[in-house]
């Protein structure tokens, strides 16, 4: 993906399926044809083979071998270039949350797609629901995200 063009989610690696590395995708929300350039935790992989249905697609990447490398990638979010994509004000791009700093609880890791609502995965493991009641405030420019830690259970 070029520097310039933005990213957005469409869809998260699901089950593995076979020994080459090629997986199912959860909760698919973009066309995924073969050639088509995908992020998939950070690295830039081009889509091999596209096979199964528009509801579940079955893919395999480039730098994906096999069964284990598929099964490690599960969960992640695959993102594709979307140079124009309209953000409204108080919304947020997931790679423009990821490495943002929750003071005392660690990085953003990662930010997954929960059923009802994405889920900020930090690097202790602990997972903020990305919610108004559980995230207070976001400054990018500081590199910090202030989270409720009373929502979330967690001592000072």
């Amino acid at each position: 993906m070029s520097d310039s063009a933005r990213a957005v989610s469409v869809g998260r690696v699901g089950r593995a399926h076979g020994r080459d590395g090629s997986f199912y995708v959860e909760a698919p929300d973009h066309p995924l044809d073969e050639g088509t350039e995908v992020s998939v935790g950070g690295r830039a992989r081009r889509i091999e083979r596209r096979a199964g249905t528009d509801q579940q697609p079955l893919l395999r990447v480039s730098g994906v071998e096999d069964r284990e490398a598929a099964i490690a990638m599960h969960g992640q979010s695959l993102l594709v270039p979307e140079p124009n994509s309209p953000v409204e004000e108080g919304e947020w791009l997931a790679e423009e949350l990821v490495g943002l700093e929750a003071e005392g609880l660690g990085r953003v890791r990662r930010v997954l797609d929960g059923p009802s609502c994405s889920v900020l995965e930090l690097d202790g493991g602990l997972l903020v629901p990305f919610v108004a009641d559980a995230v207070r405030a976001i400054d990018r420019d500081a590199g910090v995200i202030e989270v409720d830690r009373e929502f979330l259970g967690v001592e000072p």
